[in-house]
C-alpha cells in the first residue's frame, strides 16, 4: 500500500475516478455488510502514531503493516506498530510493496523476510502478503515487463517465501491490474490467499482465476478510533476463528 506524501497512493490501473466516488460512502467506522466477515485494516508509517488498544476496542481484529519496498525501504513504524498490534490482541501480518523492476523476486522475498515479514505459529501472526499494483515511479504501470517476466517475477517471490517461511504469502492486486500485466495469470490461486483492492460496496470481478476472495480492500478513506485521518478499511471473508486457522496454517 504505497502512500505517497500525506496522501494514500493505491494506484487503479483504471476507474480510480469511479472507485473513489463509490468510496466516499464508506467513511465511517463501518464496512459492507457481509456474512462470516472479520474487520481489519492495513497500516504504514503514514497513519503516525497509533494507539493500537484504542484500534482492538472498537472492533479491528487485523491489521496489515508495511514492513519493506524494494530491496532497501524498511518502514519506519514498523516494529513498533508489528508488536503493539500483537500486544492488543490484533491479528497482524507484514506486507511488502513489489518493485518488480529493480531486483529479482527472490531478492525482495528475502529481504521481506529478513525484515520482521517471517511467520510465527502464535494465533495472531499471518503469511506476509506481496503488495503488487501499478507502478506509482517510472517504468509504466506494469514495471516494463513483459507478461512472461511478470508471472516469473512473481513466482519467483512466492517460491522464496515459501522457503523462508514454510507458508503462501498472500497477494494483495487489483483485478484490471493483475489481468493487464500478469496475462491473467491463473496459477497462484490455488495455494495464495486473494487480498483484493476494490474501493466499493461490493468486490466485483475477481482476479482470473481466483474463485474466491480471502481479504477485501474495501476503501482507502475509513475511519478507526485510535489513528488519526483516513485508514484503508478491510474485511476477512470469515469469522475470527477462520482467521486465527489461517494464522496458524491449520
Amino acid at each position: 500500500m504505497l502512500r505517497t506524501g500525506s496522501s494514500l497512493g493505491r494506484l487503479f490501473a483504471a476507474g480510480l475516478a469511479a472507485l473513489a466516488t463509490s468510496a466516499a460512502a464508506l467513511v465511517v467506522t463501518g464496512g459492507p455488510a457481509a456474512a462470516a466477515t472479520t474487520p481489519g485494516i492495513d497500516i504504514s508509517h503514514y497513519q503516525g502514531a497509533i494507539n493500537w488498544t484504542s484500534v482492538r476496542n472498537s472492533g479491528v481484529q487485523f491489521a496489515f503493516i508495511k514492513a519493506t519496498e524494494g530491496t532497501t525501504y524498511r518502514d519506519p513504524n514498523f516494529n513498533t506498530n508489528y508488536v503493539n498490534s500483537y500486544n492488543a490482541g490484533v491479528i497482524r501480518g507484514a506486507y511488502h510493496f513489489a518493485r518488480p523492476n529493480v531486483s529479482s523476486g527472490a531478492t525482495q522475498a528475502n529481504f521481506l523476510a529478513g525484515s520482521g515479514g517471517a511467520w510465527s505459529a502464535d494465533s495472531r501472526t499471518l503469511p506476509a502478503a506481496l503488495d503488487v499494483e501499478a507502478n506509482p515511479y517510472a517504468g509504466g504501470t506494469c514495471y516494463g515487463l513483459s507478461t512472461t517476466a511478470m508471472r516469473s517475477w512473481i513466482q519467483d517471490f512466492l517460491t522464496t517465501y515459501r522457503s523462508r517461511t514454510g507458508r503462501y504469502a498472500v497477494i494483495y492486486t487489483t483485478t484490471s491490474w493483475w489481468n493487464q500485466c500478469t496475462g491473467s495469470w491463473t496459477g497462484p490461486w490455488a495455494n495464495h490467499p486473494l487480498w483484493l483492492a476494490r474501493w466499493s460496496s461490493t468486490p466485483g470481478a475477481l482476479p482470473a482465476g481466483a474463485s474466491v476472495w480471502s481479504f477485501w480492500q474495501y476503501t482507502d478513506s475509513g475511519s478507526v478510533s485510535g489513528i488519526s485521518g483516513g485508514v484503508d478499511r478491510n474485511n476477512w471473508n470469515g469469522d475470527r476463528t477462520r482467521l486465527i486457522a489461517l494464522a496458524n496454517n491449520t
